[in-house]
Protein backbone atom coordinates (compact mmCIF):
# COMPACT_ATOMS: atom_id res chain seq x y z
CA UNK A 1 0.00 0.00 0.00
CA UNK A 2 2.80 2.41 0.86
CA UNK A 3 4.40 1.64 -2.49
CA UNK A 4 1.46 3.13 -4.42
CA UNK A 5 1.46 6.22 -2.22
CA UNK A 6 5.14 7.03 -2.33
CA UNK A 7 6.04 6.03 -5.89
CA UNK A 8 5.86 9.62 -7.18
CA UNK A 9 8.53 10.60 -4.64
CA UNK A 10 11.11 8.16 -6.06
CA UNK A 11 12.39 10.45 -8.88
CA UNK A 12 12.93 13.09 -6.15
CA UNK A 13 15.10 10.61 -4.22
CA UNK A 14 17.37 10.34 -7.30
CA UNK A 15 17.50 14.15 -7.41
CA UNK A 16 18.79 14.05 -3.83
CA UNK A 17 21.31 11.25 -4.25
CA UNK A 18 22.50 11.53 -7.87
CA UNK A 19 21.29 9.11 -10.57
CA UNK A 20 23.93 6.30 -10.49
CA UNK A 21 24.26 6.20 -6.70
CA UNK A 22 20.47 6.56 -6.32
CA UNK A 23 19.76 3.53 -8.52
CA UNK A 24 22.37 1.50 -6.59
CA UNK A 25 20.75 2.55 -3.28
CA UNK A 26 17.28 1.67 -4.60
CA UNK A 27 18.44 -1.87 -5.40
CA UNK A 28 20.22 -2.10 -2.03
CA UNK A 29 17.11 -0.98 -0.09
CA UNK A 30 15.04 -3.55 -2.05
CA UNK A 31 17.52 -6.33 -1.13
CA UNK A 32 17.56 -5.30 2.55
CA UNK A 33 13.74 -5.15 2.57
CA UNK A 34 13.55 -8.62 1.05
CA UNK A 35 16.06 -10.02 3.54
CA UNK A 36 14.45 -8.38 6.59
CA UNK A 37 10.91 -9.56 5.70
CA UNK A 38 12.22 -13.16 5.65
CA UNK A 39 14.19 -12.46 8.85
CA UNK A 40 10.96 -11.36 10.57
CA UNK A 41 9.23 -14.68 9.86
CA UNK A 42 12.37 -16.59 10.91
CA UNK A 43 12.31 -14.61 14.17
CA UNK A 44 8.62 -15.46 14.53
CA UNK A 45 9.37 -19.17 14.04
CA UNK A 46 12.24 -19.05 16.56
CA UNK A 47 10.12 -17.36 19.23
CA UNK A 48 6.82 -19.09 18.45
CA UNK A 49 5.04 -15.79 17.70
CA UNK A 50 2.72 -14.86 14.84
CA UNK A 51 2.71 -11.04 14.69
CA UNK A 52 5.32 -8.27 14.55
CA UNK A 53 4.10 -6.96 17.94
CA UNK A 54 4.22 -10.32 19.71
CA UNK A 55 7.69 -11.06 18.25
CA UNK A 56 9.08 -7.77 19.62
CA UNK A 57 7.25 -8.20 22.93
CA UNK A 58 8.74 -11.68 23.41
CA UNK A 59 12.29 -10.47 22.60
CA UNK A 60 12.40 -6.95 24.09
CA UNK A 61 9.52 -6.94 26.61
CA UNK A 62 6.96 -4.20 27.11
CA UNK A 63 9.44 -1.37 26.28
CA UNK A 64 10.17 -2.91 22.87
CA UNK A 65 6.44 -3.44 22.31
CA UNK A 66 5.64 0.23 23.04
CA UNK A 67 8.51 1.54 20.84
CA UNK A 68 7.34 -0.69 17.97
CA UNK A 69 3.70 0.35 18.51
CA UNK A 70 4.70 4.02 18.30
CA UNK A 71 6.63 3.42 15.04
CA UNK A 72 3.84 1.27 13.60
CA UNK A 73 1.39 4.06 14.38
CA UNK A 74 3.60 6.90 13.13
CA UNK A 75 4.50 5.29 9.82
CA UNK A 76 0.97 4.87 8.36
CA UNK A 77 -0.21 8.05 10.13
CA UNK A 78 2.43 10.21 8.39
CA UNK A 79 1.73 8.27 5.16
CA UNK A 80 -1.93 9.32 5.38
CA UNK A 81 -0.87 12.96 5.78
CA UNK A 82 1.26 12.64 2.63
CA UNK A 83 -1.68 11.02 0.77
CA UNK A 84 -3.91 13.98 1.63
CA UNK A 85 -1.22 16.43 0.47
CA UNK A 86 -0.95 14.49 -2.81
CA UNK A 87 -4.71 14.33 -3.41
CA UNK A 88 -4.93 18.09 -2.77
CA UNK A 89 -2.07 18.76 -5.22
CA UNK A 90 -3.08 16.38 -8.00
CA UNK A 91 -6.87 16.64 -8.07
CA UNK A 92 -6.91 20.48 -8.06
CA UNK A 93 -4.85 20.36 -11.28
CA UNK A 94 -7.23 17.75 -12.76
CA UNK A 95 -10.26 19.97 -12.03
CA UNK A 96 -8.53 23.01 -13.54
CA UNK A 97 -8.72 21.26 -16.92
CA UNK A 98 -12.54 21.42 -16.72
CA UNK A 99 -14.17 24.30 -18.65
CA UNK A 100 -14.80 27.31 -16.41
CA UNK A 101 -12.55 26.13 -13.56
CA UNK A 102 -9.76 28.70 -13.21
CA UNK A 103 -7.08 29.19 -10.52
CA UNK A 104 -9.54 31.14 -8.31
CA UNK A 105 -12.31 28.51 -8.50
CA UNK A 106 -13.26 26.51 -5.39
CA UNK A 107 -12.37 23.23 -7.18
CA UNK A 108 -8.82 24.58 -7.59
CA UNK A 109 -8.53 25.13 -3.82
CA UNK A 110 -6.50 22.29 -2.24
CA UNK A 111 -8.04 22.70 1.24
CA UNK A 112 -11.52 22.26 -0.20
CA UNK A 113 -10.50 19.19 -2.24
CA UNK A 114 -8.79 17.53 0.76
CA UNK A 115 -11.86 18.15 2.97
CA UNK A 116 -14.35 16.89 0.35
CA UNK A 117 -12.33 13.77 -0.61
CA UNK A 118 -12.01 12.95 3.12
CA UNK A 119 -15.74 13.31 3.86
CA UNK A 120 -16.99 11.58 0.69
CA UNK A 121 -14.38 8.84 0.15
CA UNK A 122 -11.54 8.21 2.60
CA UNK A 123 -13.56 8.42 5.82
CA UNK A 124 -16.41 6.09 4.69
CA UNK A 125 -13.87 3.57 3.30
CA UNK A 126 -11.80 3.82 6.50
CA UNK A 127 -14.84 2.91 8.61
CA UNK A 128 -14.89 -0.69 7.27
CA UNK A 129 -14.02 -3.11 10.05
CA UNK A 130 -12.75 -5.88 7.76
CA UNK A 131 -9.65 -5.28 5.61
CA UNK A 132 -10.71 -8.00 3.10
CA UNK A 133 -13.54 -5.65 1.96
CA UNK A 134 -10.78 -3.38 0.63
CA UNK A 135 -9.20 -6.14 -1.51
CA UNK A 136 -10.82 -5.02 -4.79
CA UNK A 137 -9.99 -1.41 -3.98
CA UNK A 138 -6.27 -2.16 -3.52
CA UNK A 139 -6.26 -4.16 -6.79
CA UNK A 140 -7.68 -1.05 -8.50
CA UNK A 141 -4.83 1.08 -7.10
CA UNK A 142 -2.23 -1.39 -8.47
CA UNK A 143 -3.83 -1.26 -11.95
CA UNK A 144 -3.82 2.54 -11.80
CA UNK A 145 -0.11 2.46 -10.84
CA UNK A 146 0.60 0.78 -14.20
CA UNK A 147 -1.20 3.62 -16.02
CA UNK A 148 0.80 6.19 -14.03
CA UNK A 149 4.07 4.45 -14.95
CA UNK A 150 3.11 4.45 -18.66
CA UNK A 151 2.34 8.20 -18.44
CA UNK A 152 5.77 8.94 -16.94
CA UNK A 153 7.60 6.78 -19.53
CA UNK A 154 5.77 8.42 -22.48
CA UNK A 155 6.52 11.90 -21.14
CA UNK A 156 10.20 11.02 -20.60
CA UNK A 157 10.39 10.40 -24.35
CA UNK A 158 8.21 13.31 -25.53
CA UNK A 159 8.75 16.07 -22.93
CA UNK A 160 12.25 15.23 -21.62
CA UNK A 161 14.19 16.35 -24.72
CA UNK A 162 12.59 19.84 -24.51
CA UNK A 163 13.72 20.50 -20.94
CA UNK A 164 17.39 21.51 -20.62
CA UNK A 165 19.16 19.29 -18.04
CA UNK A 166 20.40 21.12 -14.95
CA UNK A 167 24.08 21.52 -14.20
CA UNK A 168 25.67 18.25 -12.97
CA UNK A 169 22.42 16.41 -13.77
CA UNK A 170 24.25 13.09 -14.25
CA UNK A 171 26.74 13.42 -11.38
CA UNK A 172 27.48 10.08 -9.63
CA UNK A 173 26.54 11.11 -6.07
CA UNK A 174 25.11 14.00 -4.10
CA UNK A 175 25.45 14.77 -0.40
CA UNK A 176 21.71 14.26 0.29
CA UNK A 177 21.91 10.52 -0.43
CA UNK A 178 21.08 9.51 3.16
CA UNK A 179 17.73 11.31 3.03
CA UNK A 180 17.08 9.59 -0.30
CA UNK A 181 17.41 6.22 1.48
CA UNK A 182 14.61 7.41 3.77
CA UNK A 183 12.27 8.09 0.82
CA UNK A 184 13.18 4.72 -0.74
CA UNK A 185 12.56 2.86 2.54
CA UNK A 186 9.15 4.51 2.73
CA UNK A 187 8.30 3.03 -0.68
CA UNK A 188 9.30 -0.54 0.16
CA UNK A 189 8.03 -1.05 3.68
CA UNK A 190 5.40 -3.75 4.16
CA UNK A 191 6.62 -5.29 7.41
CA UNK A 192 3.48 -4.38 9.34
CA UNK A 193 1.52 -6.77 7.06
CA UNK A 194 4.12 -9.55 6.77
CA UNK A 195 2.73 -11.93 9.41
CA UNK A 196 -0.83 -11.38 8.17
CA UNK A 197 0.19 -12.36 4.62
CA UNK A 198 2.31 -15.29 5.89
CA UNK A 199 -0.71 -16.54 7.84
CA UNK A 200 -2.84 -16.45 4.69
CA UNK A 201 -0.45 -18.74 2.71
CA UNK A 202 -1.70 -22.29 2.06
CA UNK A 203 1.79 -23.68 2.57
CA UNK A 204 3.35 -21.88 5.55
CA UNK A 205 7.03 -22.71 5.12
CA UNK A 206 10.11 -20.48 5.01
CA UNK A 207 10.96 -21.60 1.46
CA UNK A 208 7.47 -20.72 0.19
CA UNK A 209 7.53 -17.40 2.07
CA UNK A 210 10.96 -16.60 0.60
CA UNK A 211 9.64 -17.26 -2.92
CA UNK A 212 6.57 -15.02 -2.39
CA UNK A 213 8.78 -12.28 -0.89
CA UNK A 214 11.37 -12.42 -3.72
CA UNK A 215 8.60 -12.12 -6.35
CA UNK A 216 6.80 -9.25 -4.60
CA UNK A 217 9.88 -7.19 -3.71
CA UNK A 218 11.50 -7.96 -7.09
CA UNK A 219 8.52 -6.69 -9.09
CA UNK A 220 8.22 -3.60 -6.84
CA UNK A 221 11.94 -2.94 -7.40
CA UNK A 222 11.62 -3.12 -11.21
CA UNK A 223 8.65 -0.70 -11.21
CA UNK A 224 10.55 1.62 -8.81
CA UNK A 225 13.69 1.70 -10.97
CA UNK A 226 11.65 2.42 -14.12
CA UNK A 227 9.62 5.11 -12.42
CA UNK A 228 12.53 6.79 -10.62
CA UNK A 229 14.89 6.76 -13.61
CA UNK A 230 12.40 7.94 -16.26
CA UNK A 231 10.93 10.59 -13.94
CA UNK A 232 14.35 11.95 -12.99
CA UNK A 233 15.67 11.81 -16.58
CA UNK A 234 12.74 13.98 -17.72
CA UNK A 235 13.23 16.83 -15.21
CA UNK A 236 16.78 16.27 -13.76
CA UNK A 237 17.51 18.87 -11.05
CA UNK A 238 14.00 20.38 -11.26
CA UNK A 239 12.41 17.12 -9.99
CA UNK A 240 10.03 17.80 -7.09
CA UNK A 241 8.80 15.72 -4.13
CA UNK A 242 5.71 14.79 -6.16
CA UNK A 243 6.69 14.23 -9.79
CA UNK A 244 3.24 15.35 -10.98
CA UNK A 245 4.05 18.86 -9.72
CA UNK A 246 6.59 18.97 -12.58
CA UNK A 247 4.17 18.46 -15.46
CA UNK A 248 2.46 21.43 -17.08
CA UNK A 249 -1.16 22.24 -16.23
CA UNK A 250 -2.30 21.99 -19.86
CA UNK A 251 -0.73 18.54 -20.41
CA UNK A 252 -3.71 16.21 -20.93
CA UNK A 253 -1.72 12.99 -20.63
CA UNK A 254 -0.27 14.20 -17.30
CA UNK A 255 -3.81 15.18 -16.25
CA UNK A 256 -4.91 11.58 -16.91
CA UNK A 257 -1.91 10.39 -14.85
CA UNK A 258 -2.83 12.80 -12.04
CA UNK A 259 -6.41 11.55 -12.07
CA UNK A 260 -5.26 7.90 -11.83
CA UNK A 261 -2.86 8.80 -9.04
CA UNK A 262 -5.47 10.80 -7.10
CA UNK A 263 -7.91 7.84 -7.22
CA UNK A 264 -5.21 5.31 -6.23
CA UNK A 265 -4.22 7.51 -3.25
CA UNK A 266 -7.82 7.82 -2.04
CA UNK A 267 -8.22 4.02 -2.22
CA UNK A 268 -4.87 3.37 -0.46
CA UNK A 269 -5.59 5.71 2.47
CA UNK A 270 -8.05 3.29 4.23
CA UNK A 271 -5.44 0.49 4.27
CA UNK A 272 -3.09 2.72 6.26
CA UNK A 273 -5.93 3.83 8.55
CA UNK A 274 -6.62 0.16 9.25
CA UNK A 275 -3.03 -0.31 10.50
CA UNK A 276 -3.07 2.79 12.76
CA UNK A 277 -6.42 1.77 14.25
CA UNK A 278 -5.13 -1.72 14.95
CA UNK A 279 -2.14 -0.31 16.86
CA UNK A 280 -4.42 1.93 18.96
CA UNK A 281 -6.69 -1.06 19.60
CA UNK A 282 -3.76 -3.27 20.71
CA UNK A 283 -2.17 -0.69 23.01
CA UNK A 284 -5.24 0.91 24.61
CA UNK A 285 -8.17 -1.51 24.13
CA UNK A 286 -6.53 -4.95 24.54
CA UNK A 287 -7.06 -5.70 20.85
CA UNK A 288 -10.83 -5.32 20.52
CA UNK A 289 -12.86 -2.21 19.72
CA UNK A 290 -16.64 -2.14 20.14
CA UNK A 291 -18.65 -0.32 17.46
CA UNK A 292 -18.66 3.07 19.22
CA UNK A 293 -14.92 2.94 19.98
CA UNK A 294 -14.23 1.81 16.37
CA UNK A 295 -16.04 4.85 14.94
CA UNK A 296 -14.55 7.26 17.51
CA UNK A 297 -10.94 6.09 16.97
CA UNK A 298 -11.35 6.17 13.16
CA UNK A 299 -12.84 9.69 13.26
CA UNK A 300 -10.05 10.90 15.53
CA UNK A 301 -7.25 9.45 13.32
CA UNK A 302 -8.75 10.75 10.04
CA UNK A 303 -9.50 14.19 11.55
CA UNK A 304 -5.93 14.54 12.88
CA UNK A 305 -4.43 13.54 9.49
CA UNK A 306 -6.70 15.92 7.61
CA UNK A 307 -5.94 18.84 9.95
CA UNK A 308 -2.17 18.31 9.61
CA UNK A 309 -2.30 17.97 5.82
CA UNK A 310 -4.34 21.20 5.60
CA UNK A 311 -1.77 23.02 7.73
CA UNK A 312 1.39 21.67 6.06
CA UNK A 313 1.89 20.94 2.38
CA UNK A 314 5.56 20.14 1.71
CA UNK A 315 5.48 16.56 0.44
CA UNK A 316 9.25 16.04 0.00
CA UNK A 317 9.88 16.80 3.67
CA UNK A 318 7.03 14.52 4.83
CA UNK A 319 8.43 11.61 2.76
CA UNK A 320 11.97 12.13 4.09
CA UNK A 321 10.83 12.35 7.73
CA UNK A 322 8.61 9.29 7.51
CA UNK A 323 11.42 7.39 5.83
CA UNK A 324 14.14 8.13 8.36
CA UNK A 325 12.00 8.24 11.53
CA UNK A 326 9.67 5.27 11.06
CA UNK A 327 10.42 3.22 7.92
CA UNK A 328 14.17 2.81 8.60
CA UNK A 329 13.79 1.33 12.11
CA UNK A 330 10.90 -0.90 10.95
CA UNK A 331 12.91 -2.29 7.99
CA UNK A 332 16.59 -2.15 9.07
CA UNK A 333 16.81 -2.03 12.84
CA UNK A 334 14.00 -4.00 14.56
CA UNK A 335 13.89 -7.23 12.45
CA UNK A 336 17.71 -7.53 12.71
CA UNK A 337 17.73 -6.77 16.46
CA UNK A 338 15.02 -9.37 17.17
CA UNK A 339 16.80 -12.04 15.15
CA UNK A 340 20.18 -11.33 16.78
CA UNK A 341 18.62 -11.48 20.27
CA UNK A 342 16.96 -14.84 19.48
CA UNK A 343 19.97 -16.35 17.72
CA UNK A 344 22.29 -18.62 19.72
CA UNK A 345 25.36 -17.65 17.64
CA UNK A 346 27.57 -14.68 18.55
CA UNK A 347 27.27 -11.34 16.76
CA UNK A 348 29.33 -11.01 13.55
CA UNK A 349 29.61 -14.80 13.24
CA UNK A 350 28.04 -17.14 10.71
CA UNK A 351 24.47 -16.22 9.81
CA UNK A 352 24.51 -13.19 12.12
CA UNK A 353 26.90 -11.13 9.98
CA UNK A 354 24.30 -9.73 7.58
CA UNK A 355 21.73 -8.80 10.31
CA UNK A 356 24.58 -7.02 12.18
CA UNK A 357 25.52 -4.97 9.11
CA UNK A 358 21.87 -4.11 8.39
CA UNK A 359 21.38 -3.04 12.01
CA UNK A 360 24.44 -0.72 11.90
CA UNK A 361 23.35 0.71 8.51
CA UNK A 362 19.86 1.36 9.90
CA UNK A 363 21.13 3.26 12.94
CA UNK A 364 23.43 5.33 10.69
CA UNK A 365 20.68 6.18 8.15
CA UNK A 366 18.20 7.06 10.90
CA UNK A 367 20.47 9.38 12.91
CA UNK A 368 22.19 11.04 9.93
CA UNK A 369 18.93 11.41 7.98
CA UNK A 370 17.18 13.00 10.94
CA UNK A 371 20.03 15.45 11.62
CA UNK A 372 20.13 16.45 7.93
CA UNK A 373 16.33 16.82 7.72
CA UNK A 374 16.39 19.21 10.71
CA UNK A 375 19.52 21.16 9.67
CA UNK A 376 18.71 21.45 5.95
CA UNK A 377 14.90 21.65 5.61
CA UNK A 378 13.58 21.49 2.04
CA UNK A 379 11.97 24.54 0.46
CA UNK A 380 8.76 23.82 -1.41
CA UNK A 381 7.71 25.44 -4.64
CA UNK A 382 4.09 24.55 -4.61
CA UNK A 383 1.38 24.36 -7.23
CA UNK A 384 3.36 26.82 -9.38
CA UNK A 385 3.78 26.17 -13.09
CA UNK A 386 7.39 25.35 -13.99
CA UNK A 387 9.34 27.80 -16.18
CA UNK A 388 9.35 25.44 -19.18
CA UNK A 389 5.52 25.53 -19.25
CA UNK A 390 5.50 29.29 -19.85
CA UNK A 391 6.83 28.99 -23.42
CA UNK A 392 4.02 28.43 -25.91
CA UNK A 393 6.19 25.87 -27.69
CA UNK A 394 8.14 23.58 -25.38
CA UNK A 395 11.01 23.28 -27.84
CA UNK A 396 11.86 26.96 -27.30
CA UNK A 397 14.60 27.13 -24.66
CA UNK A 398 13.87 29.39 -21.73
CA UNK A 399 15.66 32.73 -21.67
CA UNK A 400 18.86 32.89 -19.59
CA UNK A 401 17.01 35.06 -17.02
CA UNK A 402 14.17 32.57 -16.35
CA UNK A 403 16.74 29.78 -16.30
CA UNK A 404 18.81 31.70 -13.71
CA UNK A 405 15.77 32.54 -11.54
CA UNK A 406 14.69 28.94 -11.61
CA UNK A 407 18.18 27.59 -10.91
CA UNK A 408 18.31 29.82 -7.82
CA UNK A 409 14.90 28.71 -6.59
CA UNK A 410 15.79 25.02 -7.01
CA UNK A 411 19.21 25.56 -5.45
CA UNK A 412 17.44 26.84 -2.32
CA UNK A 413 15.13 23.86 -2.34
CA UNK A 414 17.96 21.35 -2.18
Amino acid sequence: SAFVGSITGLPYSLNQSGLPLGLFLLVLVAFITDYSIILLIRGGNLSGTNSYQSLVRSTFGITGFLVLSLLQFLYPFIAMISYNIISGDTLTKVFQRLPGVGPGHILAERHFIIAVSTILFTLPLSLFRNISKLGKVSLLSMVLTVFILITVIIRAATLGPHIPPTENAWVFARWNAIQAVGVMSFAFICHHNSFMIYGSLKEQSLSNWSRVTHMSVGSAMIVSILFAATGYATFTGYTQGDIFENYCGNDDLATFGRFCFGISIITTFPLECFVTREVVSNVFFKGSLNNHAHVAVTLLIVAACTALSLAYDCLGMVLVLNGVVSATPLIFIIPSACYLKLSTERWFQGENRIPCLILIAGVFVMTTGLIMAVMFPQDCSHGAEMFYCATSNLSISPTPLTELLFQNSTQNSR
